[in-house]
């Protein structure tokens, strides 16, 4: 087994990111989620490719196999796929008042507990400290926040529900100072 590489998206790489992302929400949530918020959680997660236009969005790959993605944004909207069910903001934050966004994190399930979420989570920290942010947040899902505990992040708020459709799905607002 090689050692996992990394590098930013390419719209090649879309369906394979698609395919990953679909994998981790329907096995990496069981315990989590009941089946109807699995199932719900979709219009709330997902694939948004405002990412990968902007370079802010990292995959990472084991011999070859993706094995992971994640990003961070530099725009105002705080989570949520191409679905458009999650609220949506194209703006520009500003670094030096607002905090940037750590996005759309998933790990293959066959690629579980290998670093690869800490890997993604230090690539989008230090992009987004490159570029002047000072702290980011993101919005957890249940199955994510021990993660994201484990690596520093605070909890700001609990959301019941992150979509504006559908059955309710939890999530977590946190945020962590880059400092």
């Amino acid at each position: 087994m090689t050692a996992l590489s990394h590098r930013l998206a390419a719209e090649a790489d879309i369906p394979a990111i698609a395919a990953l992302m679909e994998r981790a929400i329907a096995e990496l949530q069981h315990g989590f989620l009941s089946p109807e918020e699995i199932a719900a959680s979709r219009l709330s997660m997902g694939l948004d490719t405002q990412l990968i236009a902007d370079r802010t969005y990292f995959v990472v790959e084991q011999d070859g196999q993706l094995a992971g993605c994640g990003g961070w944004s530099y725009r105002a909207t705080l989570y949520g796929g191409n679905a458009g069910a999650a609220p949506r903001d194209a703006r520009m934050l500003d670094p030096a008042s607002e905090p940037g966004r750590i996005r759309a994190m998933y790990t293959d399930p066959g690629f579980v507990r290998r670093g690869i979420g800490r890997l993604v989570l230090g690539l989008c920290e230090a992009a987004a400290r490159g570029a002047g942010f000072t702290r980011v947040e993101l919005m957890a899902t249940l199955s994510g926040e021990p993660l994201y505990r484990a690596a520093g992040y605070q909890e700001i708020e609990r959301v019941a529900k992150m979509a504006d459709r559908g059955t309710p799905v939890p999530g977590l607002r946190m945020g962590k100072d880059l400092g």
